[in-house]
C-alpha cells in the first residue's frame, strides 16, 4: 500500500500537467493520511469522508498552483487540516457530535473477545471525550504532533502559524487534556 512519503515528485509534476492516472497515484498514497487526520478533526467517520472528498478536490483543482516552498506533505497537511476546521465552522450546532464507534468490533466480537473490545472502545470514547473538549485549533495541533508526529516547525507550517503558537496551543491543549482526565477517573471512583 501507498504513503505520503511513497509519492515521488515526478507524480506530483505529472498529475500538475493533467495525468488521471498520476492524480489517481497520488490519491492513493496520501488517502490513508487525509482520512485519518480528517477523522480526528472532526470526529465522526461519516463528516470525515465529506472532509477527505473536499480535500482532494481542492488538491486536484491547487496541484498546478504547488509551488514546492513546503514539502509536498506539508502542503497536503494544510489543505486537510484548514478543510477540516472549515468545515467544522459550517456544520457547528447543525449535528449532534456522538462519537461513533467502528462498527467492525461490534459485530465480529467473538465471547473471550468482549472485554478487549469493551477496554478499547472505552479509550477511544475518552480520547475523544478529550479531543472534543478541545478548540479545533487545539485540535489540529494535537493531532499533528501526537497522532501524525510531526515537529513543531513542520506542524508551525501546516497551520500557517508561527512555532510560538504551535507551543501555546499544544500547551493549553494538554493541560486542558489533562484536567478532564482528572474529571474523568474522579468520576469513576
Amino acid at each position: 500500500m501507498l504513503g505520503m512519503q511513497d509519492i515521488e515528485d515526478e507524480l506530483i509534476k505529472r498529475a500538475a500537467l493533467g495525468s488521471t492516472e498520476a492524480f489517481e497515484g497520488i490519491l492513493k498514497g496520501c488517502g490513508d493520511f487525509v482520512f485519518n487526520v480528517s477523522l480526528r478533526m472532526v470526529r465522526n467517520r461519516q463528516d470525515a469522508e465529506e472532509v477527505s472528498q473536499e480535500v482532494f478536490l481542492l488538491i486536484f483543482r491547487k496541484l498546478k498552483e504547488f509551488q514546492w516552498r513546503a514539502s509536498f506533505k506539508t502542503w497536503v497537511y494544510r489543505i486537510t487540516v484548514n478543510t477540516a476546521l472549515n468545515y467544522i465552522k459550517r456544520v457547528a450546532g447543525m449535528k449532534d457530535r456522538s462519537v461513533e464507534y467502528n462498527e467492525d468490533l461490534h459485530s465480529t466480537a467473538q465471547p473471550g473477545e468482549v472485554p478487549a473490545v469493551a477496554e478499547k472502545e472505552y479509550a477511544q470514547g475518552v480520547v475523544d471525550r478529550l479531543l472534543g473538549e478541545l478548540t479545533a485549533e487545539q485540535r489540529a495541533c494535537i493531532v499533528l504532533r501526537n497522532v501524525e508526529g510531526l515537529t513543531y516547525e513542520e506542524i508551525a507550517g501546516a497551520l500557517g502559524i508561527d512555532i510560538n503558537s504551535v507551543r501555546s496551543r499544544l500547551k493549553r491543549a494538554r493541560e486542558k487534556m489533562l484536567s478532564i482526565k482528572k474529571e474523568v477517573m474522579a468520576d469513576e471512583l
